[in-house]
């Protein structure tokens, strides 16, 4: 029986094409190619047909070296933590995945979290290797992601987001901002900061622009309405934090939270994915999606 019929999610494995070397083994090339990772792990997922042959077989410990064999493998993370929040699908076609994702889960693996992403949750509930995000928001943020469904449509959605023909609008809360006048345009120059997973503001031409409005005013916190225009990693806390409101519970902007620091489920990111609306490409019918998440003040 081939991999894609006992695992849908058998198509997301990575891939290696085996280098030239002196390997008997397929299993002593990956231990080789890949040092970092204890050879034990890969005696499991040789055991646990996590390994697979170009044609999505499952390749046995003993399978003999071959230079220029394509080898599939599952990249996994001993020990992964449960991210104990559910995901909800809103809305799904042939073409189109609308998922609602709440707060602290990845959209795709990445670092410590494999398994526990919403790529890989929908995968196994929906049965659909095809799925791929057309567009990302961050582990913090909560809201509204895109999925295509199939390859053969995939292209004239992703065109929506190059082209900016999709109009995405955000809910954040964080202290208020009483010397500036709504609605605010925000532009300024983004580039990678220190350390690498953050971004920072500099002088120069801009490359990102917010449009920021003011939907409810308390004392110290208020709702505002965040619309991006572009869609540089982590614009709109960035945005925020230079204009001197840094979201509530952000643990990257104005400073990094402490190294080791656990994620707190009762101190969210108070930023929401709240809606998106686009011309369909394939049936030419506007559409418009709202999370059904909803930011509750601090």
């Amino acid at each position: 029986m081939s991999a894609s019929c006992f695992d849908p999610a058998a198509r997301q494995a990575s891939t290696l094409v085996l280098p030239a070397g002196p390997w008997a083994t397929v299993f002593d090339c990956l231990c080789a190619h890949f040092a970092k990772v204890p050879a034990e792990q890969w005696e499991e997922r040789f055991a646990r047909r996590r390994v697979l042959d170009a044609a999505g077989e499952p390749l046995a410990r003993t399978t003999p070296y071959r230079q220029g064999m394509r080898v599939h493998y599952f990249r996994e993370v001993p020990g992964e933590p449960l991210i104990d929040v559910q995901e909800h699908v809103l809305y799904q076609d042939e073409h189109l995945v609308i998922a609602d994702k709440p707060h602290f889960l990845p959209v795709t693996p990445a670092g410590k979290y494999v398994e526990q992403t919403l790529l890989r949750r929908l995968i196994r509930t929906l049965g659909n290797a095809d799925l791929v995000p057309l567009h990302r928001i961050d582990r913090h943020t909560a809201g509204l992601v895109m999925f295509s469904a199939q390859p053969a449509s995939r292209g004239a959605y992703q065109a929506l987001f190059a082209e900016r023909r999709i109009h995405k609008v955000y809910q954040a809360i964080a202290p208020g901002l009483p010397t500036l006048s709504f609605p605010h345009r925000h532009a300024s120059r983004m580039v990678k900061g220190e350390p690498f997973f953050r971004m920072c503001e500099v002088p120069g031409e801009p490359n990102s622009e917010t449009h920021i409005h003011v939907l409810e005013r308390r004392e110290h916190w208020w709702r505002y309405e965040l619309w991006p225009v572009t869609g540089k990693t982590h614009q709109l806390r960035v945005h925020m934090a230079g204009l001197g409101a840094a979201l509530c519970n952000d643990p990257f902007y104005p400073a990094v939270a402490p190294e080791g620091q656990q994620d707190d489920f009762d101190k969210p990111l108070k930023l929401l994915a709240q809606s998106v609306a686009f011309d369909d490409p394939i049936t030419r019918e506007p559409r418009h999606f709202t999370s059904r998440l909803e930011l509750g003040w601090p």
